[in-house]
């Protein structure tokens, strides 16, 4: 179009010349008019269709990234998770470690007392009760009534239910 222009507005110079330039700018105009409204109604019916796909692939792309992002966030929970079960069982043995070495002490803090152990105590009881049934055998007594064995108060004690 622009070389038909070209052409026409190189020949003559004149009216003739001048009316035919007109018209094909003026039919040029037209052309280019039509094919903007040719391209609008296009739009406007392919314009549904495009906007209804882009909806569909949105819609997609976003299920598509939610079910990555659960798969994401299922992973990185069961990683802590299984971080934390270490920790938990990391500070239970520590805590066991401690226990022990604190039941360690306090054993050898009662033995340097002198405190008699549980297991020195139910000796002694089995063989009191043997040397009660020995007496009694020997004497010939019935065996009297076992009686549980009165604590000794402590000297605190006493000092204060006498105060």
């Amino acid at each position: 179009m622009v070389k038909k222009l070209k052409a026409l507005a190189a020949e003559k110079n004149g009216t003739l010349a001048d009316s035919q330039l007109a018209a094909a700018v003026k039919d040029s105009a037209q052309q280019i008019w039509l094919a903007g409204l040719g391209a609008f109604s296009k739009a406007q019916e392919e314009g549904g269709k495009v906007y209804k796909a882009l909806i569909k692939e949105g819609s997609s792309l976003q299920k598509r990234t939610m079910q990555l992002t659960e798969d994401r966030v299922n992973e990185v929970t069961s990683k802590m998770t299984k971080l934390a079960g270490g920790l938990q069982k990391q500070a239970n043995g520590t805590w066991d470690k401690l226990e022990t070495v604190f039941e360690q002490r306090v054993e050898r803090a009662l033995q340097r007392l002198g405190v008699p152990t549980h297991t020195e105590i139910a000796e002694l009881t089995r063989r009191v009760e043997a040397l009660t049934a020995s007496v009694q055998k020997l004497s010939g007594s019935r065996p009297a009534a076992s009686r549980p064995v009165a604590r000794k108060r402590s000297t605190k004690t006493s000092a204060r239910a006498g105060a």
